[in-house]
């Protein structure tokens, strides 16, 4: 599987945790690792370059700080302006069919913070489903996200852990030992572009 990252840190010398996650990953073999805000620091995004890298990957990590139970401004420009009516979604909008989504993101809260009974009211799945709805839309499947959480508060050792577990999950999706379709999101539903494809190998079959 290839495995396009899709990085944003404004303010990445200052990080502590997305530093050690960018570092983990940034050079991995059969791996696109793409720093929008270095590509783009004047938001002036490539539509057709971004496009053709979307085309030639299967996996699209959105790998970012949770600020304010979103992502950094570069990454709402980026879909604002990469998806487009009739490429990514919509009539004639087939472009990213069968294609896999995921977050893979850091907070500074506590994991206990984004519970139902939490301070933030919602998990941590509820305050990422538009990621989730904007990949059902464009016919992808949404991945369960990557979390650290408490970032501020990690030791050394317990961000060394939590990094070696990322490189883990990439290098495992990349070299196919791990299964994206176990990977789904809590309760989600395939877009029927999936569905479409098994109905077309299961007659190739008979």
């Amino acid at each position: 599987m290839k495995i396009l990252i899709l990085f944003a840190h404004p303010r990445l010398s200052g990080s502590h945790v997305q530093r050690a996650l960018h570092d983990a990953v940034r050079d991995l073999p059969g791996v696109t690792f793409h720093d929008l805000y270095a590509a783009y620091p004047d938001f002036t995004i490539d539509v057709g370059h971004e496009q053709s890298l979307l085309l030639d990957h299967d996996l699209i990590v959105l790998q970012h700080p949770f600020y304010w139970y979103s992502a950094p401004a570069i990454i709402k420009e980026w879909l604002d302006l990469v998806l487009e009516l009739g490429w990514a979604y919509g009539p004639g909008g087939d472009k990213l069919h069968r294609k896999f989504l995921m977050n893979a993101i850091s907070t500074g809260g506590a994991e206990a913070a984004y519970r139902r009974q939490g301070r933030n009211r919602f998990d941590i799945t509820e305050l990422l489903s538009p990621f989730n709805q904007s990949a059902h839309l464009c016919g992808m499947a949404y991945l369960q996200p990557f979390a650290i959480f408490a970032g501020r508060w990690l030791t050394g050792e317990d961000l060394s852990i939590k990094t070696s577990d990322y490189q883990g999950l990439i290098e495992g999706l990349r070299d196919g030992h791990i299964d994206p379709m176990t990977r789904l999101a809590k309760g989600y539903t395939l877009p029927l572009a999936f569905e479409e494809q098994r109905l077309q190998k299961k007659r190739h079959a008979t």
